[in-house]
């Protein structure tokens, strides 16, 4: 919270005249994500403020421009984040074995930001775009809060897309215990 301020103090903008919090909310590293959406929450609750939660492929996919676009991040563990959008709506996100993409990728241009996936999704003709970033974002969140289409701030959750370390071990042993 230190950093929100230092930095809202560094471009002269007053939190209290804020008139809305938007949040990357995954997919991402479970402690970034977790952090990142906790800090919004808390933001959107002192200040009573609106919540819109963006997903990081749907930021990517703005990259890869209009028309079908499946934006791709590297998950580890051989798997992969995959979000499809057409016509600028989200047709799925899920979290998807390199096999599996093939099917979601038919007609659709593929755009990636690890250069590592180059390799990896080459026969699908990747195209490699830069990180996104929180500015990246913004386009966005602005299409939304025009349209007044605000998430639930008690619902608001991560986008993990994948359980945790800690969820999968619990229900490896719930299924060890029958």
């Amino acid at each position: 919270m230190a950093s929100v301020r230092e930095l809202a103090a560094s471009a002269g903008i007053s939190l209290p005249g804020l008139r809305l919090i938007a949040v990357v909310h995954g997919p991402g590293s479970f402690t970034g994500v977790r952090v990142g959406v906790s800090a919004a929450k808390g933001l959107c609750h002192a200040l009573e403020l609106p919540v819109i939660a963006i997903s990081r492929l749907a930021v990517l996919a703005e990259a890869g421009g209009t028309g079908r676009v499946l934006s791709v991040l590297d998950a580890g563990r051989g798997e992969f984040y995959c979000g499809l959008y057409e016509g600028g709506g989200c047709v799925v996100e899920a979290l998807r074995t390199r096999e599996e993409i093939d099917g979601l990728a038919a007609g659709a241009r593929v755009v990636i930001c690890e250069p590592q996936l180059t390799e990896a999704l080459a026969q699908l003709q990747p195209v490699l775009v830069e990180a996104p970033t929180a500015a990246a974002a913004f386009p966005l969140v602005l299409r939304r809060a025009e349209a007044g289409q605000f998430d639930d701030l008690a619902m608001l959750d991560a986008n993990y897309l994948r359980r945790t370390d800690a969820e999968i071990l619990l229900k490896q042993q719930a299924g060890a215990g029958r």
